[in-house]
C-alpha cells in the first residue's frame, strides 16, 4: 500500500477526476459558453494586471450598490489547468445579489511550483484589499471562495499571516468557502499528479492547509459534492474537524447528487446550497455585516 488503504492504481482512481467522471468535458464546455455570456455583464473590468507576471490578471464585476461586499473566486484545474475566463458565469448571480466578484487568475504547474501560485493568490487578495474600493467594493468585507485546487488556495489564504507577507491587517479576509477542496497534499503529492506539480515531502507539507490552521479563524463552509471520491470527502471531513478543533466556525454542506464538476452550479445559482449558504455566512455580524 502506498497511503492508507490505496495501492498506486487505487490511489491514482481517487484523484482521477477526468475518469471517473466522463461528462467532465460537458461540464467545462458549459461553463465556457455561459462564461462568455457574463464577460459582457455591465461595468465589468476584466483582464485587470495585479501582479508582474502575465498570468497574474483578474477581473471585477462590480455590484450596482456601493461599498459592496467583494467576493474573490479562485478557480480549479489542480494548479495545472483551467482558467478564470471559463469561470467568469459564476459572477452575474452575485452582482445580483449586491456583491461585487472577482475572478482571480494564476499561473499552472509545471511552469510554476505550488508555493508561487499560493504567492500570486495573495498577491490578488493584497490587491483587492488595496483597490476594490475604487470598484465601489468594500475592502473591509473580503470573502474567498474556490473550488478544487481553488478550494486548496482559499484554505491556503485563510491561514496566511498577512502583516507579514503583505503588510496588510491580520484578518483582511471575513470569511472562507472551500469546495471539493484539498488540504492534506501527501495523497497528491504519491499519485499520478506529481508529475507535473514536482511536490516534495517537504512543499507537501508546507502547502497543506490541514497543517497550517491560523490562530484565529475566519468563519469557513466545506462543501464537496456526495457522489465525491471517498479520499474528497475525506479530505473535506479532515478539514472541517480540524478548524472545529482549533475553536472556528466551521459549516459542512454535502449536496446529494453532485460529483466534483458539477458541484460548482451550487455556487452559481441563487437557489443552490451553496450560494445560500456562502450568502448567509457573508451576512452574519463577524463576517462585516449584509451581502446584498
Amino acid at each position: 500500500m502506498i497511503y492508507r488503504n490505496f495501492d498506486q492504481a487505487g490511489l491514482d482512481a481517487q484523484y482521477n477526476l477526468r475518469a471517473r467522471h466522463p461528462d467532465f468535458q460537458r461540464h467545462f464546455d458549459d461553463w465556457a459558453e455561459r462564461s462568455r455570456s457574463a464577460a459582457g455583464t455591465p461595468g465589468a473590468a476584466l483582464d485587470l494586471p495585479y501582479g508582474l507576471s502575465p498570468a497574474e490578471t483578474l477581473d471585477v464585476f462590480p455590484a450596482r450598490e456601493p461599498s459592496a461586499p467583494v467576493l474573490v473566486f479562485i478557480h480549479g484545474g489542480y494548479w495545472r489547468s483551467l482558467d478564470k475566463r471559463e469561470h467568469r458565469f459564476l459572477a452575474p448571480a452575485w452582482v445580483q445579489a449586491g456583491v461585487t466578484f472577482v475572478n482571480v487568475n494564476y499561473a499552472l504547474a509545471p511552469a510554476v511550483t505550488l508555493d508561487e501560485i499560493v504567492r500570486q493568490c495573495r498577491a490578488a487578495v493584497a490587491w483587492t484589499f488595496r483597490s476594490i474600493a475604487g470598484y465601489g467594493g468594500d475592502p473591509r468585507r473580503i470573502h474567498v471562495a474556490g473550488h478544487s485546487a481553488g478550494g486548496h488556495l482559499t484554505a491556503m489564504l485563510l491561514s496566511t499571516r498577512w502583516a507579514e507577507t503583505e503588510g496588510l491587517p491580520a484578518d483582511p479576509i471575513r470569511s472562507g468557502c472551500a469546495i471539493s477542496g484539498l488540504f492534506d497534499l501527501e495523497p497528491v503529492r504519491l499519485a499520478f499528479l506529481n508529475a507535473d506539480l514536482r511536490l516534495t515531502p517537504e512543499s507537501a507539507r508546507r502547502n497543506s492547509p490541514l497543517y497550517l490552521l491560523p490562530p484565529n479563524g475566519a468563519p469557513l463552509l466545506a462543501a464537496v459534492g456526495a457522489d465525491e471520491t471517498a479520499e474528497f470527502l475525506r479530505q473535506s471531513a479532515d478539514y472541517a474537524a480540524a478548524w472545529r478543533a482549533g475553536g472556528h466556525p466551521c459549516r459542512q454542506l454535502v449536496p446529494p447528487g453532485r460529483h466534483h464538476f458539477s458541484i460548482l452550479d451550487e455556487l452559481a445559482d441563487p437557489s443552490g446550497a451553496i450560494f445560500l449558504a456562502l450568502r448567509e455566512q457573508m451576512q452574519a455580524p463577524g463576517a462585516g455585516g449584509r451581502a446584498g
